[in-house]
Protein backbone atom coordinates (compact mmCIF):
# COMPACT_ATOMS: atom_id res chain seq x y z
CA UNK A 1 0.00 0.00 0.00
CA UNK A 2 0.93 3.43 -0.92
CA UNK A 3 -0.50 6.20 1.07
CA UNK A 4 -0.40 9.99 -1.05
CA UNK A 5 -0.94 12.78 0.91
CA UNK A 6 -2.16 15.78 -1.31
CA UNK A 7 -3.04 13.28 -3.69
CA UNK A 8 -5.91 15.27 -4.89
CA UNK A 9 -3.91 18.23 -5.73
CA UNK A 10 -2.36 19.25 -9.23
CA UNK A 11 0.62 16.63 -8.49
CA UNK A 12 -1.22 14.82 -6.32
CA UNK A 13 -3.79 13.30 -8.86
CA UNK A 14 -1.10 12.68 -11.42
CA UNK A 15 1.59 10.43 -9.25
CA UNK A 16 -1.64 8.56 -8.27
CA UNK A 17 -2.43 8.20 -11.60
CA UNK A 18 0.99 6.90 -12.31
CA UNK A 19 1.02 4.38 -9.22
CA UNK A 20 -2.38 2.92 -10.11
CA UNK A 21 -1.22 2.48 -13.84
CA UNK A 22 1.86 0.39 -12.26
CA UNK A 23 -0.46 -1.73 -10.36
CA UNK A 24 -0.32 -0.15 -6.69
CA UNK A 25 -2.34 -0.27 -4.06
CA UNK A 26 -2.87 3.39 -3.50
CA UNK A 27 -4.74 5.21 -0.62
CA UNK A 28 -5.16 8.91 -0.62
CA UNK A 29 -5.43 11.19 2.12
CA UNK A 30 -7.19 14.22 1.85
CA UNK A 31 -8.90 17.36 4.22
CA UNK A 32 -12.11 17.08 2.11
CA UNK A 33 -13.50 13.54 0.55
CA UNK A 34 -14.82 15.73 -1.87
CA UNK A 35 -11.87 16.94 -3.52
CA UNK A 36 -11.60 13.14 -3.99
CA UNK A 37 -14.77 12.88 -6.29
CA UNK A 38 -12.79 12.68 -9.16
CA UNK A 39 -11.12 9.44 -8.27
CA UNK A 40 -13.89 7.41 -7.92
CA UNK A 41 -14.56 4.60 -9.83
CA UNK A 42 -10.25 4.19 -9.83
CA UNK A 43 -10.40 1.46 -6.61
CA UNK A 44 -8.55 3.72 -4.66
CA UNK A 45 -9.12 4.52 -0.95
CA UNK A 46 -10.16 7.69 0.29
CA UNK A 47 -8.95 8.59 3.68
CA UNK A 48 -10.13 11.51 5.18
CA UNK A 49 -8.05 13.34 7.69
CA UNK A 50 -6.06 16.76 7.86
CA UNK A 51 -1.91 16.70 8.41
CA UNK A 52 -2.83 19.12 11.84
CA UNK A 53 -4.13 16.20 13.03
CA UNK A 54 -1.44 13.36 14.22
CA UNK A 55 -4.26 10.69 15.42
CA UNK A 56 -6.08 10.91 11.92
CA UNK A 57 -2.76 10.26 10.29
CA UNK A 58 -2.09 7.72 12.29
CA UNK A 59 -4.71 6.11 10.83
CA UNK A 60 -3.97 7.00 7.46
CA UNK A 61 -0.56 5.15 7.34
CA UNK A 62 -1.41 2.00 8.54
CA UNK A 63 -0.54 -0.98 6.76
CA UNK A 64 1.28 1.96 4.37
CA UNK A 65 5.19 0.51 2.79
CA UNK A 66 5.38 3.92 1.32
CA UNK A 67 4.15 7.20 1.95
CA UNK A 68 4.00 10.20 -0.43
CA UNK A 69 4.07 14.15 1.05
CA UNK A 70 2.66 16.03 -1.82
CA UNK A 71 0.60 18.76 0.73
CA UNK A 72 1.16 22.31 0.52
CA UNK A 73 -0.04 25.23 2.26
CA UNK A 74 0.99 28.06 0.04
CA UNK A 75 -2.47 28.29 -1.23
CA UNK A 76 -4.01 27.27 1.92
CA UNK A 77 -7.20 28.77 3.79
CA UNK A 78 -8.54 29.86 6.93
CA UNK A 79 -6.22 28.73 9.23
CA UNK A 80 -3.39 26.58 6.93
CA UNK A 81 -0.11 28.29 5.43
CA UNK A 82 3.23 27.16 5.08
CA UNK A 83 4.06 26.58 8.52
CA UNK A 84 1.33 24.70 9.90
CA UNK A 85 1.09 22.57 6.12
CA UNK A 86 4.40 22.11 4.80
CA UNK A 87 6.54 22.23 8.43
CA UNK A 88 3.94 20.90 10.63
CA UNK A 89 2.00 19.18 8.83
CA UNK A 90 4.77 17.34 7.15
CA UNK A 91 6.17 16.54 10.75
CA UNK A 92 3.18 14.85 12.34
CA UNK A 93 3.45 13.18 8.72
CA UNK A 94 7.13 11.95 9.27
CA UNK A 95 6.28 10.93 13.03
CA UNK A 96 3.61 8.58 12.30
CA UNK A 97 4.87 7.05 9.19
CA UNK A 98 8.41 6.12 11.98
CA UNK A 99 5.35 5.03 14.30
CA UNK A 100 4.60 2.95 11.85
CA UNK A 101 7.11 1.24 10.13
CA UNK A 102 7.22 2.91 6.74
CA UNK A 103 9.79 1.55 4.49
CA UNK A 104 10.49 4.71 2.50
CA UNK A 105 9.07 8.12 2.67
CA UNK A 106 8.94 10.73 -0.45
CA UNK A 107 8.85 13.95 0.38
CA UNK A 108 7.91 16.84 -2.70
CA UNK A 109 9.68 19.96 -1.58
CA UNK A 110 10.86 22.81 -3.31
CA UNK A 111 13.80 24.28 -5.60
CA UNK A 112 15.90 26.68 -3.39
CA UNK A 113 14.35 25.14 -0.22
CA UNK A 114 16.40 27.06 2.45
CA UNK A 115 16.73 28.45 6.60
CA UNK A 116 16.56 31.79 5.15
CA UNK A 117 15.00 31.88 1.96
CA UNK A 118 12.36 35.47 1.93
CA UNK A 119 9.28 33.35 1.44
CA UNK A 120 7.97 30.93 3.93
CA UNK A 121 7.27 28.11 1.71
CA UNK A 122 11.02 27.51 1.19
CA UNK A 123 11.45 28.04 4.63
CA UNK A 124 8.92 25.88 6.01
CA UNK A 125 10.16 23.07 3.01
CA UNK A 126 13.43 23.57 4.17
CA UNK A 127 12.70 22.52 7.40
CA UNK A 128 10.40 19.07 6.44
CA UNK A 129 13.36 18.66 4.62
CA UNK A 130 15.89 18.65 7.97
CA UNK A 131 12.89 16.88 9.74
CA UNK A 132 12.77 13.97 7.36
CA UNK A 133 16.69 13.42 7.19
CA UNK A 134 16.42 13.08 10.82
CA UNK A 135 13.60 10.61 11.51
CA UNK A 136 15.76 7.28 10.58
CA UNK A 137 13.25 6.66 7.70
CA UNK A 138 14.72 5.90 4.35
CA UNK A 139 13.39 8.71 2.17
CA UNK A 140 13.86 10.85 -1.19
CA UNK A 141 13.37 14.22 -1.56
CA UNK A 142 11.87 16.02 -4.81
CA UNK A 143 13.13 19.54 -5.21
CA UNK A 144 11.11 21.01 -8.62
CA UNK A 145 10.62 24.37 -10.17
CA UNK A 146 7.97 26.48 -10.90
CA UNK A 147 5.37 24.76 -12.08
CA UNK A 148 4.19 25.51 -15.85
CA UNK A 149 0.35 24.37 -15.32
CA UNK A 150 0.34 26.31 -12.00
CA UNK A 151 1.25 29.59 -14.05
CA UNK A 152 -0.54 29.17 -16.85
CA UNK A 153 -3.56 29.34 -14.86
CA UNK A 154 -2.58 32.27 -13.05
CA UNK A 155 -0.60 34.44 -16.25
CA UNK A 156 -2.80 32.97 -18.74
CA UNK A 157 -6.22 31.78 -17.89
CA UNK A 158 -7.29 35.53 -17.42
CA UNK A 159 -6.03 36.33 -21.31
CA UNK A 160 -8.89 33.79 -22.28
CA UNK A 161 -11.93 34.39 -19.42
CA UNK A 162 -11.26 38.22 -19.30
CA UNK A 163 -9.24 38.98 -21.69
CA UNK A 164 -6.13 40.57 -20.19
CA UNK A 165 -3.45 39.60 -17.41
CA UNK A 166 -0.81 41.32 -15.13
CA UNK A 167 3.16 40.45 -15.19
CA UNK A 168 4.26 40.59 -11.79
CA UNK A 169 6.95 42.55 -11.86
CA UNK A 170 9.35 43.68 -14.93
CA UNK A 171 8.51 40.03 -16.00
CA UNK A 172 12.32 39.70 -17.89
CA UNK A 173 13.75 37.67 -15.35
CA UNK A 174 15.13 34.41 -16.06
CA UNK A 175 12.67 31.60 -15.04
CA UNK A 176 12.88 27.81 -15.08
CA UNK A 177 9.57 26.18 -15.36
CA UNK A 178 8.99 22.48 -15.37
CA UNK A 179 5.12 20.42 -16.11
CA UNK A 180 3.68 18.81 -13.02
CA UNK A 181 3.40 15.93 -15.38
CA UNK A 182 7.17 15.82 -15.42
CA UNK A 183 7.74 16.16 -11.66
CA UNK A 184 5.04 13.06 -11.33
CA UNK A 185 6.97 10.85 -12.82
CA UNK A 186 9.96 11.50 -10.56
CA UNK A 187 7.93 11.18 -7.37
CA UNK A 188 6.51 7.64 -9.22
CA UNK A 189 10.33 6.77 -10.28
CA UNK A 190 11.40 7.64 -6.43
CA UNK A 191 8.81 5.26 -5.41
CA UNK A 192 10.14 1.93 -7.19
CA UNK A 193 13.45 2.91 -7.92
CA UNK A 194 16.10 2.05 -4.44
CA UNK A 195 19.01 3.67 -6.18
CA UNK A 196 17.02 7.38 -5.47
CA UNK A 197 16.96 6.89 -1.26
CA UNK A 198 18.85 8.94 0.48
CA UNK A 199 18.69 11.60 -2.91
CA UNK A 200 17.78 15.56 -2.88
CA UNK A 201 16.69 15.47 -6.89
CA UNK A 202 16.43 19.09 -8.08
CA UNK A 203 13.90 18.69 -10.88
CA UNK A 204 14.07 21.36 -13.53
CA UNK A 205 12.09 21.63 -17.08
CA UNK A 206 13.87 22.70 -20.40
CA UNK A 207 13.57 26.14 -20.70
CA UNK A 208 14.76 29.33 -18.69
CA UNK A 209 12.10 31.92 -19.57
CA UNK A 210 10.88 34.84 -18.58
CA UNK A 211 7.18 35.87 -17.52
CA UNK A 212 6.91 38.00 -20.57
CA UNK A 213 8.38 34.84 -22.71
CA UNK A 214 5.83 32.70 -20.98
CA UNK A 215 2.44 34.60 -21.37
CA UNK A 216 3.36 35.20 -25.37
CA UNK A 217 3.96 31.20 -25.80
CA UNK A 218 0.61 31.00 -23.99
CA UNK A 219 -0.71 33.50 -26.63
CA UNK A 220 0.31 31.77 -29.55
CA UNK A 221 -0.60 28.22 -28.27
CA UNK A 222 -3.96 29.68 -27.82
CA UNK A 223 -4.62 32.30 -30.46
CA UNK A 224 -5.68 34.70 -27.33
CA UNK A 225 -4.88 38.45 -28.47
CA UNK A 226 -5.57 39.65 -24.88
CA UNK A 227 -3.67 42.55 -23.69
CA UNK A 228 -0.94 42.23 -20.83
CA UNK A 229 0.29 44.63 -18.47
CA UNK A 230 2.64 44.78 -15.51
CA UNK A 231 1.99 45.24 -11.78
CA UNK A 232 5.52 47.57 -10.91
CA UNK A 233 7.18 45.68 -8.37
CA UNK A 234 7.40 48.43 -5.67
CA UNK A 235 3.71 48.05 -5.51
CA UNK A 236 3.64 44.52 -5.06
CA UNK A 237 5.89 44.88 -2.37
CA UNK A 238 3.70 47.72 -0.32
CA UNK A 239 0.08 45.19 -1.66
CA UNK A 240 2.51 42.14 -0.16
CA UNK A 241 2.40 44.41 3.50
CA UNK A 242 -0.91 45.77 3.63
CA UNK A 243 -2.50 42.51 2.38
CA UNK A 244 -0.45 40.36 5.22
CA UNK A 245 -2.81 41.69 7.60
CA UNK A 246 -6.55 41.09 5.92
CA UNK A 247 -5.48 37.94 3.03
CA UNK A 248 -2.21 36.20 4.37
CA UNK A 249 -2.79 33.95 0.98
CA UNK A 250 -2.57 36.67 -1.34
CA UNK A 251 0.42 38.27 0.37
CA UNK A 252 2.45 34.92 -0.10
CA UNK A 253 1.46 34.95 -3.65
CA UNK A 254 2.22 38.70 -4.15
CA UNK A 255 5.42 38.37 -2.12
CA UNK A 256 6.05 35.26 -4.60
CA UNK A 257 5.92 37.41 -7.66
CA UNK A 258 8.46 39.82 -5.97
CA UNK A 259 10.96 37.33 -5.63
CA UNK A 260 10.45 35.76 -9.32
CA UNK A 261 10.81 39.02 -10.65
CA UNK A 262 13.85 40.11 -8.17
CA UNK A 263 15.84 36.94 -7.51
CA UNK A 264 17.82 34.67 -9.55
CA UNK A 265 15.09 31.73 -10.46
CA UNK A 266 16.99 30.22 -13.79
CA UNK A 267 18.39 26.25 -13.37
CA UNK A 268 20.23 24.00 -15.23
CA UNK A 269 18.46 20.98 -15.04
CA UNK A 270 20.31 18.80 -17.60
CA UNK A 271 22.43 16.71 -15.37
CA UNK A 272 19.54 15.78 -13.35
CA UNK A 273 17.67 14.61 -16.73
CA UNK A 274 21.05 12.72 -17.81
CA UNK A 275 20.76 10.61 -14.44
CA UNK A 276 17.31 10.01 -15.07
CA UNK A 277 16.46 10.20 -18.77
CA UNK A 278 13.23 8.08 -18.93
CA UNK A 279 11.65 11.07 -17.78
CA UNK A 280 9.50 12.96 -20.23
CA UNK A 281 10.67 16.38 -20.66
CA UNK A 282 7.65 18.89 -21.24
CA UNK A 283 8.05 22.45 -22.71
CA UNK A 284 5.55 25.19 -22.00
CA UNK A 285 4.02 24.49 -25.78
CA UNK A 286 2.89 20.87 -24.98
CA UNK A 287 1.72 21.75 -21.81
CA UNK A 288 -0.43 24.70 -23.41
CA UNK A 289 -1.49 22.45 -26.16
CA UNK A 290 -2.81 19.98 -24.10
CA UNK A 291 -4.61 21.76 -21.16
CA UNK A 292 -5.61 25.11 -22.67
CA UNK A 293 -5.91 24.90 -26.58
CA UNK A 294 -8.53 23.15 -28.07
CA UNK A 295 -6.31 22.05 -30.75
CA UNK A 296 -2.84 24.27 -31.73
CA UNK A 297 -3.69 27.36 -32.67
CA UNK A 298 -7.09 28.10 -30.60
CA UNK A 299 -8.52 30.23 -28.22
CA UNK A 300 -11.19 27.94 -26.85
CA UNK A 301 -9.71 25.55 -24.94
CA UNK A 302 -10.66 24.50 -21.28
CA UNK A 303 -7.78 22.78 -18.89
CA UNK A 304 -8.03 19.27 -18.73
CA UNK A 305 -5.99 19.33 -15.37
CA UNK A 306 -6.89 17.77 -12.02
CA UNK A 307 -8.18 20.30 -9.61
CA UNK A 308 -4.95 22.24 -8.21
Amino acid sequence: MILVAGGTGRLGTRVVTLLRQRGQNVRVLTRDRSRAAHLAGTHIEIVEGDVRDLAALRHAVAGARTVISAIQGFAATKDGSPATIDRDGNRNLILAAREAGVEHFVLVSVKDASPDHPAELMRMKHAAEQELKASRLTWTIIRPTAYMETWCEVLGRPLLDKGKTKVFGRGSNPINWVSAADVAEFVALATFDPATRGEVIEVGGPENLTMTTFVDVFRQQTGSRGNVGHVPTVAMRLMAVVMSLVNPEMARQIQMGVIMDTRPQAFDASETRRRYPSIPVTNLDEVVRRDFAAAPGTAHGSPSDAPA
